[in-house]
């Protein structure tokens, strides 16, 4: 990713300092999918896959997706 600039920094800032992002209310966001996630799994497994997450700085769908892929790789 190139550098930005000092004035194009300002620039940035001003922009979303001023500026509402607009959101889609019926799409939820990264956390609400995540909580979604986890929700659908029994409460162990949910704990297990959130402190993993926490633990190495990772989303539980890294985590998820990992765990899959061992047992993809274990299987073949």
């Amino acid at each position: 990713m190139p550098e930005m600039t000092e004035e194009e920094t300002f620039a940035l800032d001003e922009k979303w300092t001023k500026t509402t992002p607009k959101i889609n209310p019926n799409k939820p966001g990264i956390f609400a999918r995540q909580r979604t996630l986890l929700d659908a799994l029994d409460a162990v497994s949910a704990d297990y896959i959130q402190s993993k997450a926490e633990a190495f700085h990772k989303t539980p769908a890294e985590i998820i997706g990992e765990l899959v892929r061992e047992k993809i790789t274990a299987s073949v």
